[in-house]
């Protein structure tokens, strides 16, 4: 029997996908898409909001996650292909269940979420899957439960071995999860910014025990593409302005919740999409406002957009509460217009990473090194331009042209 030939028997089970085709599965491995846990996937937005500037965005992380499943499976078989001896059987399928349920404890509305103080979502997806059912069906599926989890959940010391290698497999540069999302959001927003050739980059992977994968000199041009993919997908669909707004006005009310006691972190935990509106809707809370607006369509509008380095002290949420209820008492007080809280909002997008860590084995160099045109400087001029602090307001503070630009600037001077 040739290497990793378990990776491609007993695949008997299609799942139809608008993006790769048929997928198949297992008994095993399809028995753990039909959990109360794998199910609630299907109600959460992959893009959260995004559907409001992409009306076609409204794809979920239920085939996401499949779609991450499916390409675990591709990338595995073309490794043991090349190096069986990295490979067992249980390793394997534990690793094609991580990267099923790899998002098993996702919050709805994530980057709503992300700087709030509550337990990371791959923490919450290894304790769902250390839990029952899950556990039971990892174990059917022919995985190792304490494997899987530990694959998702980095807090874990992984040491060496094949803990450390599918590891890398599901978090690295060209990881599963980062070319299913690319592809599948341009996909359904109708862009063409992410679309991957994921043969050609499959094909110039060569796995090794430590970093997980190298590539050769000819993947360098499928790398490059990748990360420019991200770039233009960041700055074109996930920070698009509307999205942004939207993002900070869930983020504003749930803070505000948070700091009143109004709710609890734990009764986020486990929520699909409709299940935090309606969490939200439920209690007689000012703030809560700003949830009902988003699920109306109502969203705040831009007020001024800046570079993120041009101005310091903006990086906690209470560092930004103090300065937005400075900002608003100002901006009142010269423009004659209601801007109090919580009718202005100043959003900071967290910091976002270009990763490079790969190692090109023709050239015996990390890709920063190499012949790639994709230098530190270059990467850094990607965030440089990305992270935009924006100031967003209920009402318009003025009409588009010359004087919404001199607003821009006076709010610009006030928060310096």
């Amino acid at each position: 029997m040739d290497a990793g030939s378990f990776l491609r028997e007993a695949f008997t089970i299609p799942l139809r996908d608008p993006l790769w085709g048929h997928i198949y599965m297992t008994e095993g491995i399809a028995a753990l898409t039909e959990t109360k846990a794998f199910m609630r996937l299907g109600r959460i937005f992959q893009l959260g909001p995004a559907c409001r500037v992409y009306p076609g965005a409204t794809h979920t992380r239920f085939g996401h996650s499949i779609g991450v499943y499916h390409l675990a499976r591709r990338l595995l078989t073309g490794l043991a292909e090349q190096s069986g001896a990295l490979i067992s059987r249980q390793g394997a399928f534990s690793f094609l269940a991580a990267a099923l349920l790899h998002d098993l404890g996702h919050f709805p509305y994530t980057h709503s979420l992300k700087e709030i103080a509550l337990r990371d979502h791959e923490s919450l997806s290894a304790g769902l899957i250390r839990a029952e059912p899950q556990r039971s069906l990892v174990a059917k599926a022919g995985g190792d439960p304490e494997l899987c989890a530990a694959i998702i959940d980095k807090t874990a010391p992984a040491g060496s071995g094949e803990l450390l290698f599918y590891r890398r497999l599901l978090s690295g540069v060209l990881d599963p999860d980062k070319l299913d999302y690319l592809n599948r959001d341009a996909r359904y927003c109708g862009v063409p910014y992410g679309d991957q050739d994921v043969d050609f980059i499959f094909s110039r992977l060569i796995p090794h025990p430590l970093r997980g994968v190298d590539i050769d000199s000819r993947g360098i041009p499928g790398v490059e593409a990748l990360l420019f993919s991200k770039y233009l997908m960041y700055r074109n669909v996930y920070w698009h302005r509307q999205v942004r707004s939207a993002t900070a006005m869930i983020k504003k009310a749930l803070c505000a919740g948070l700091d009143a006691k109004i709710i609890r972190g734990d009764d986020l935990y486990g929520l699909d999409d409709q299940e935090l509106f309606a969490l939200m809707g439920k209690k007689n809370f000012a703030p809560f406002e700003l949830a009902a607006q988003v699920r109306g369509g109502r969203l705040f509008y831009e007020a001024a957009a800046f570079p993120y380095t041009a101005i310091t002290g903006l990086d906690s949420i209470a560092a930004r509460s103090e300065k937005e209820a400075l900002l608003a008492g100002r901006l009142q007080a010269e423009l004659g217009k209601n801007t109090g809280a919580p009718a202005l909002i100043i959003d900071v997008p967290e910091s976002v990473s270009f990763e490079t860590d790969l190692f090109v084995r023709d050239e015996g160099v990390a890709f920063g090194e190499s012949s790639s045109a994709f230098k530190k400087n270059v990467l850094d001029a990607f965030v440089g331009s990305l992270r935009i602090v924006r100031v967003f307001t209920k009402e318009p503070l003025a009409q588009p042209g010359p004087q919404g630009a001199g607003i821009a600037q006076k709010i610009l001077k006030m928060l310096a």
